[in-house]
């Protein structure tokens, strides 16, 4: 019998989605771990910092340091990143694991705006056909229309959620922007230990942060900084530039689908029928804003 060969374009596509899905279970790992917005925060990072430093050491090897100017850069982007993860992990507690997973992906209308602000890039046509539709899915997965479904708070779960994707922004912004040279794994090092430190602090003035969060809630972080913080996103990275943006798009939106899935299994996530039509406006305005159509 005979086999088709594995093409060059299969491999990032599976390393693409494979990537979404490990991304997907943060969000659970971190909701069936209970902790707090800091301690989360600092232990997902913190507990990815030895993983990460290998590809980093590589990278260093192969195509040389980041300069001041780069760190700098992860550093400010990793308070950002910061920011998002301690408003997200709230978010995930009042609004449910799934549905604040599918809000954050707000950002992909906030770094268009940033660029328009700051650098005078024009907004294109998918743009404004994508605005609506995801303000309509926001409001309706906020719980303003209809029954909220198992959703704790989820007004303020939504406004915590799209709070963090305004930080993701900024973050994605500044590496953009950063002038890391093409450089991937150690900006992103730089990022996560700036981001472990900031979350600490931030997240013990504002929810608290401890040190001690038992056995039971240190192995689901641990499993959050391997799949997702480290593994997830590193193949994310790698794959997404090998492939064509409207693929990438496609195959990105595995993760919040997958988060909506991986919370109704796990955590018994019930969104209702209003918050699943948001959901799917959000995704659909997601696609849109960022499938360009060019490589």
């Amino acid at each position: 019998m005979l086999t088709r060969p594995i093409g060059p374009a299969r491999v990032p596509r599976a390393a693409l989605v494979v990537g979404a899905l490990a991304v997907a279970t943060s969000s659970v790992f971190i909701d069936l771990s209970g902790a707090s917005p800091g301690t989360a925060t600092f232990y997902r990072c913190v507990l990815a910092l030895p993983l990460l430093s290998l590809p980093a050491a590589r990278e260093h090897r192969v195509r040389g340091p980041v300069d001041r100017r780069g760190a700098l850069v992860a550093l400010l982007a990793g308070a950002l990143f910061a920011g998002d993860a301690l408003l997200w992990t709230a978010a995930i507690g009042e609004l449910g694991a799934g549905l604040s997973t599918v809000v954050v992906n707000a950002q992909v209308l906030m770094v268009p705006l940033l660029a328009l602000l700051l650098d005078s890039e024009r907004l294109g046509r998918r743009y404004l056909f994508a605005l609506p539709l995801m303000i309509v899915g926001i409001v309706l997965t906020a719980g303003l229309v209809g029954r909220a479904g198992s959703s704790s708070d989820p007004l303020l779960g939504t406004a915590h959620a799209v709070a963090a994707a305004v930080c993701y922004s900024g973050f994605l912004y500044l590496l953009r922007r950063g002038g890391t040279r093409g450089l991937v794994s150690q900006p992103y090092l730089w990022v996560v230990a700036s981001a472990g430190v900031v979350g600490l602090l931030v997240g013990t003035a504002w929810r608290g942060a401890d040190l001690t969060p038992g056995w039971a809630a240190f192995g689901w972080l641990v499993l959050t900084a391997v799949l997702g913080q480290s593994v997830g996103w590193l193949l994310v990275a790698v794959a997404s530039p090998r492939l064509p943006s409207t693929v990438s798009a496609a195959l990105l939106l595995c993760t919040p689908v997958g988060a909506l899935l991986l919370s109704a299994v796990a955590t018994g996530e019930r969104p209702s029928v209003v918050q699943l039509a948001g959901a799917a406006l959000v995704l659909s305005g997601a696609y849109l804003a960022s499938a360009t159509g060019r490589r």
